[in-house]
């Protein structure tokens, strides 16, 4: 995929920009299977909502070997990140998003710098990948994105019941200036986002799941001032598109993702530990 001026414009003024059927149905498809038989949920863990809705996501460190590694690690990915920050980029993490049918829960708005200032990136120099295993519609909580709001810079973030949201009050003025969007996408379409873009998701009250993928990246030069290991910068191993389907390993291996267990984890060595503990969108 090339990374057209106007698309660079586009993320640019909006701080965001979605490029439809960037992945194809047999790619998708590979992908869900990745997932159910590599039992990837099994490492989730929930994340409610304080209305009784909750969402179930898993978090890991490293892309790894396994085909969801491969997403990660796509040349298409990677190229257009490095064209869209402008320099060369490393892998910060993946999640995997569930909103299952009629009980997953919605976030408020939030701007993932918001969390990502905390363990150390000093610029903002970051963003996210969102890639729709599911249709992602308004009736099951697609996600919703304030126009523009990545040029308010980082806002601060406070407890909001279960959850770490953007002060309400900025919220309120920005609302008025920003026009929200509704970013419905099919599955295999992708929506490259600004970390200060703010945004947050619906409950889905819909009888269809909706799963995604959210793959983090930053620039290397904006690695991270902390001793969190996890969070520090590893080299990048960029792979052909053609590498998805031509893998075969669909059970990753834990060790080398390094799945995330707000259980048993450790991260005193961080300045906003319950933010951590959210499991943000």
């Amino acid at each position: 995929m090339e990374v057209s001026e106007q698309m660079l414009d586009d993320y640019k003024k909006n701080g965001y920009v979605k490029v439809t059927q960037m992945f194809n149905k047999e790619e998708i498809t590979h992908i869900e299977k990745a997932i159910i038989d590599g039992n990837i949920a099994s490492h989730g863990y929930g994340a409610k909502d304080g209305e009784g809705g909750a969402m179930n996501m898993v978090l890991w460190w490293h892309p790894g070997n396994d085909v969801t590694g491969m997403v990660a690690r796509s040349s298409r990915i990677v190229t257009a990140c490095e064209k869209i920050l402008g320099e060369e980029v490393y892998h910060y993490h993946t999640k995997l998003m569930m909103k299952q049918p009629k009980t997953g829960g919605k976030f408020i708005w939030h701007q993932d710098y918001g969390y990502w200032y905390n363990f150390g990136f000093l610029f903002p120099n970051m963003m996210t990948v969102f890639i729709a295993v599911d249709p992602c519609k308004k009736e099951n909580g697609c996600l919703q994105v304030l126009k523009g709001s990545h040029l308010c810079g980082r806002i601060n973030h406070k407890k909001q019941g279960y959850q770490v949201g953007a002060d309400l009050d900025r919220i309120e003025v920005i609302e008025k200036c920003c026009p929200k969007e509704y970013v419905e996408m099919d599955p295999g379409d992708v929506l490259f986002f600004d970390c200060n873009l703010l945004h947050c998701s619906s409950e889905n009250l819909s009888a269809e799941r909706r799963w995604a993928f959210l793959c983090a990246y930053s620039s290397v030069t904006n690695a991270p001032l902390t001793n969190h290991k996890p969070s520090l910068y590893t080299p990048l191993d960029t792979v052909p598109d053609s590498a998805i389907l031509d893998c075969k390993q669909f059970q990753p291996n834990d060790e080398e993702k390094l799945f995330y267990n707000p259980e048993t984890d450790v991260l005193d060595d961080l300045p906003f530990k319950q933010n951590t503990e959210e499991g943000k969108e």
